[in-house]
């Protein structure tokens, strides 16, 4: 048994923490299809089950855990022992992953990694915007960005981007002329609205801070959704009230498209942070971005 693939042991690692050939095939960049048959050669070769799989689930038997439990750290280290050979190199090179919210992802990141992929041209980024909040370690992600109460236990964080961002709410100009301009947070429950719905199914009232003063309201809506250019594109076309990041905002409310409203209510709050486990080898190209966000500062 000691001449099993490699490549095999690491697909059948990646499908069982991922509970899905599909996730998993994301993560790895190949076809589903290709893990599939891997775990079908290894299965073969060992003679045991180490998957359960159904058209809607995939579980791991007991033998199955078992296997995972010695191979992710042997895994590991082969991966690290591989990676410290970039110090050899007079580049890093290999494959960044990151998660990040969508937020960051459509405003200071594209500007963040052109130029970080510019001093790393042998770096390979993967990046995958998503506003769910899941382990991106055990999710096969390097490193994930996150705002400051989303942080998890014992992980390292970095500042990343705008250290200050702002929820400001607007309207467009004949929405306010058609319908008035409320005045205080409680008068936009006599308007119309257009909110966003995250994908885990979450839908936050709206809060309002001045001064020491929160005030929180479900505002009434006739449009719900998780796109936010359609919330944009629809509040431009004068359907109701919208309230999100400053950065989303900031080009309509410049054309004149949208005006800025309740400025004394605007909400600020903490930038968000890199942040990644704690480990004696680092890999390469996760070191090299962390020390080139620092830089930025």
């Amino acid at each position: 048994m000691t001449d099993l693939p490699l490549a095999d042991l690491d697909a059948f690692t990646a499908v069982a923490q991922a509970r899905s050939f599909r996730a998993a095939a994301l993560q790895r960049g190949v076809s589903a299809s290709s893990l599939s048959e891997a775990l079908r050669r290894l299965e073969q070769r060992l003679g045991v089950r180490l998957l359960n799989r159904t058209t809607r689930s995939v579980t791991v038997t007991e033998a199955g855990e078992r296997l995972l439990e010695r191979l992710t750290p042997a895994l590991g280290d082969v991966a690290l022992a591989l990676d410290q050979i970039n110090s050899f190199r007079e580049s890093p090179a290999g494959t960044l992953r990151l998660n990040v919210p969508t937020v960051t992802a459509m405003t200071f990141l594209p500007a963040l990694i052109s130029a970080f992929l510019k001093q790393y041209p042998d770096i390979t980024l993967e990046v995958r915007g998503e506003d769910n909040f899941i382990d991106v370690l055990a999710a096969g992600f390097d490193a994930g960005i996150r705002y400051d109460e989303r942080l998890e236990r014992d992980m390292i964080a970095v500042p990343i981007g705008p250290r200050i961002q702002r929820y400001v709410t607007a309207a467009a100009p004949a929405y306010l002329a058609a319908y008035g301009e409320p005045k205080h947070p409680n008068d936009i429950l006599d308007h119309t609205c257009i909110r966003h719905r995250f994908l885990s199914g979450a839908m936050p009232p709206w809060e309002f801070d001045r001064a020491e003063e929160t005030i929180r309201i479900t505002p009434p809506s006739k449009l719900i959704a998780n796109t936010v250019q359609l919330e944009i594109e629809a509040a431009v076309e004068g359907m109701g009230i919208i309230r999100t990041f400053e950065d989303f905002l900031a080009p309509a409310i410049a054309a004149g498209k949208l005006v800025p409203i309740l400025e004394d209510w605007v909400t600020s709050f903490p930038g968000p942070f890199l942040y990644y486990a704690s480990r004696r080898h680092m890999p390469a190209p996760l070191r090299a971005f962390i020390d080139f966000i620092k830089q930025q500062r």
